[in-house]
């Protein structure tokens, strides 16, 4: 591994401090900046994100992708992580920790709000940052392009039922052009290109390994993308990390639970399933991290730009960065638990 990627939880950290200072001391830039959007999508941190899976994109090869059907037990544990267990424990863990444990630390109705927020995190599974943490533990691109897209599907026809069940009201709005923007932005638009970079490559160069040499000089852009995004997450919430932090706490607490909860139970269920390390790493990251930008346009519109509902969603986005970058170096470090599954 380069450097970049060897000490990337050090570098996410200081980016981290970096965006909180940057954004105190430069708060209308940073503002500027997160006013520049398009249906609740930031276009800046879109260029970032794009940035970062475009190479991924480009390891994937079509002519393989139907070959995923020959191993369905990794995107079946997906669908079911996703949506029959995550939205549930998230509502779960959010009316024990605020109607419970932190009652006397909250209003009733803030709790409800975070509790809100939290349901929505739960309900909107991720759709770019998955890209990253795949190719972070060397997934199996192929397969991690289906899993997203057959979840995109789905949440295009689940969300609104499911997080309208779970927060108990009937008239969810959908931010539609949220969620068919992102899709466009984070998997067909470099989706499309990284085929075409690819194709070019195959034709321009006789040598099998012109792709891994292209990707080798790529990937920095793809790590430096990433540590872009985490300074403009934390630049964009720098006024209200330091103005709440006792709620940005109780927030964080039940959602590093989720997180790590969801993934660990994901983890051992692949080990039982017997998947390979490169399908089933992407398989428990994809059921871990959350589509930010849906559940943070929701809540606004459905409790307000400075609501409860609101802050929580940006917690969950604060909180991810680092706690996946955890469960990543976890993943590289116990993949030999599967090498007794390679053959499969």
């Amino acid at each position: 591994m380069g450097i970049f990627e060897r000490y990337l939880s050090v570098w996410v950290g200081l980016c981290i401090v970096a965006g909180v200072i940057l954004g105190s001391i430069f708060p209308e830039a940073f503002a500027l900046i997160a006013s520049l959007e398009i249906a609740h999508v930031n276009v800046v941190v879109a260029v970032f994100i794009w940035v970062m899976i475009f190479p991924m994109m480009v390891q994937i090869d079509f002519s393989a992708i139907k070959e995923v059907g020959n191993n369905p037990k990794g995107l079946v544990l997906t669908l079911i992580i996703n949506w029959l267990i995550k939205p549930f424990s998230m509502a779960l863990l959010g009316w024990l920790f605020f109607e419970g444990i932190f009652a006397d630390y909250v209003s009733a109705d803030t709790a409800q709000e975070y509790i809100a927020g939290m349901i929505l995190l739960g309900v909107a599974p991720c759709t770019a940052m998955v890209f990253v943490w795949s190719q972070l533990t060397r997934g199996d691109a192929n397969y991690t392009l289906v899993q997203v897209s057959v979840n995109d599907v789905i949440m295009i026809f689940a969300f609104a039922p499911i997080a309208g069940f779970l927060l108990g009201v009937t008239d969810i709005h959908v931010p539609w052009n949220t969620l068919f923007l992102s899709v466009v932005l984070y998997v067909v638009l470099p989706l499309v290109v990284g085929a075409i970079v690819r194709n070019l490559l195959n034709k321009s160069s006789k040598d099998e390994g012109a792709i891994s040499d292209f990707l080798a000089k790529v990937k920095p852009f793809s790590i430096m993308g990433l540590l872009a995004t985490v300074v403009l997450l934390f630049g964009f919430q720098a006024k209200t990390i330091l103005a709440e932090p006792k709620d940005i706490v109780l927030i964080a607490i039940p959602l590093v639970i989720q997180t790590y909860g969801i993934f660990f139970i994901s983890y051992f269920a692949a080990l039982k399933l017997k998947l390979k390390f490169n399908i089933a790493a992407p398989a428990c990251l994809i059921g871990t991290s959350n589509f930010f930008e849906l559940a943070v346009a929701v809540a606004i519109s459905l409790f307000g730009l400075h609501s409860g509902a609101a802050l929580a969603t940006v917690v969950g986005v604060l909180v991810e960065v680092p706690v996946m970058l955890s469960l990543v170096a976890f993943a590289n470090k116990t993949q030999h638990w599967f090498k007794q599954n390679q053959s499969l």
